[in-house]
């Protein structure tokens, strides 16, 4: 028996919304890596003046895409420039439709001439895997599921991320000699614990540090060494709760919808893509609640990959993306929540961590969107990424955001008048100050 594909349950349902429109879902969770390891707000607080270990291992999905075609069909399905692109480097990468909206983004290294693993959310992986086959490249795939879906075996590879300012002294005590010098986003060859691995330049925190790749054989080895030299630098062990909030101050949204839904071409892709998968299962909620799917579409330029898109190459999306380059409508911010508001909506709101779909109203009229809201007691409140019209875009702009989970497609269109309202500054983002300034360099 076939299993059912994302056409299938968006045809069952009655529509893409009625699908994946799902109010308070669980709070999501890491895979096999402990929530707390010495309470979440230490451990969220830890890289502005230590140095935090991330165990990436289980939560990532890798692709592994190899053959003599790998590049080709790599610039036919993406945004990004490869003229240059090293061996050991990595892109993020920027996947669109015809019509400009991203798929959702991954980090994509060259392993080696016609190598690449692409890493991260599963949308952009079906979607090179879809093209990839139905367009007769000579590439093959290899797909290694997180540990929530992975029916057998361990993770392909280890990946550990050391942040903070003390990570750059603990990596130089751990190679027994100066880190390597490399560009953001590139990587060396390294050893540890008598183990090879490569250093990348990477992390989540936007705080100096690499993030440490290897074969899964290796892991206790250079796990154990990372323990063993981290007691002497105070090494903070980051688990589940905290790691999920980091991506707001450093400026990334972890869950752009895919603008994959609708479109009458796209009908033969949704058919490849499994019902249970990302794209079928993530669920959307929040304030702001639509019949159409293509209200929560958005553009890579929005989300901050205008660097990454570069039209020196024919791809999907083209066209769109070099019409949309000088107008697009809205800019990534983050939202600082009013703290006397959060008190009186929410009390003490403890860890909390949603990615919903709040609206961000000025004066009663929406704005923008909240996407991706987490507490940080360091700051005395919560703070939101998400998307706001360039127009109230400034620093400082006071807007209000709506609160809570529209029960979706039975209530009353106004249903959102009924929501509590918690002011919020507009901030920059990144948030953290490092991130934006200097982690880059």
């Amino acid at each position: 028996m076939t299993a059912p594909s994302l056409q299938d349950g968006i045809d069952k349902a009655g529509s893409p919304m009625k699908l994946l429109w799902k109010p308070n879902p669980p709070t999501q969770t890491v895979p096999k890596v402990e929530p707390e390891f010495s309470g979440w707000e230490k451990e969220q607080h830890a890289y502005r003046d230590a140095v935090i270990l991330y165990d990436l291992c289980h939560h990532m999905n890798d692709l592994f895409i190899e053959g003599p075609d790998a590049m080709k069909l790599l610039t036919a399905v993406s945004a990004n420039d490869y003229e240059k692109f090293v061996i050991g480097q990595a892109k993020q990468f920027v996947p669109v439709t015809r019509n400009g909206d991203i798929v959702t983004d991954g980090i994509l290294m060259r392993m080696a001439d016609n190598k690449f693993l692409l890493s991260g959310v599963p949308a952009s992986q079906n979607w090179v895997r879809y093209y990839g086959q139905r367009d007769g490249y000579d590439v093959g795939f290899v797909a290694n599921a997180d540990s929530h879906n992975r029916r057998d075996g361990p993770p392909a590879l280890f990946r550990y991320q050391l942040q903070g300012p003390k990570a750059m002294a603990m990596m130089e005590r751990l190679l027994g000699t100066t880190p390597p010098d490399v560009k953001f986003f590139h990587s060396e060859e390294v050893t540890i614990g008598g183990r090879k691995l490569r250093a990348f330049r990477h992390g989540m925190a936007g705080q100096p540090g690499f993030e440490l790749l290897g074969d899964w054989e290796d892991n206790d080895a250079v796990k154990q060494a990372i323990l063993d030299v981290g007691e002497g630098f105070g090494l903070v062990q980051v688990g589940g709760l905290a790691y999920y909030t980091n991506g707001i101050e450093s400026g990334w949204i972890p869950t752009p919808t895919p603008g994959i839904y609708t479109d009458p071409e796209l009908e033969d892709y949704r058919k490849f893509v499994p019902l249970f998968s990302y794209e079928g299962q993530k669920p959307l909620h929040g304030s702001f609640y639509s019949d159409n799917i293509e209200d929560y579409y958005v553009s890579p330029y929005e989300l901050g990959y205008g660097r990454s898109i570069k039209f020196n190459h024919d791809f999907i999306g083209r066209e769109s993306l070099e019409k949309a380059k000088d107008s697009y409508r809205r800019t990534r911010v983050t939202f600082v929540f009013n703290p006397d508001d959060v008190k009186k909506v929410l009390g003490d709101p403890g860890y909390l961590l949603r990615y919903p779909r709040d609206r961000v109203e000025v004066n009663g009229e929406m704005v923008g969107l909240s996407m991706y809201t987490a507490n940080f007691p360091d700051d005395g409140t919560l703070l939101s990424l998400g998307l706001i019209d360039k127009a109230h875009a400034a620093p400082g702009t006071e807007v209000e955001i709506v609160f809570g989970e529209h029960p979706g497609p039975e209530a009353p269109a106004d249903f959102h008048r009924s929501l509590p309202r918690i002011r919020a500054k507009v901030q920059p983002s990144p948030y953290d100050q490092v991130a934006r300034t200097s982690y880059r360099g």
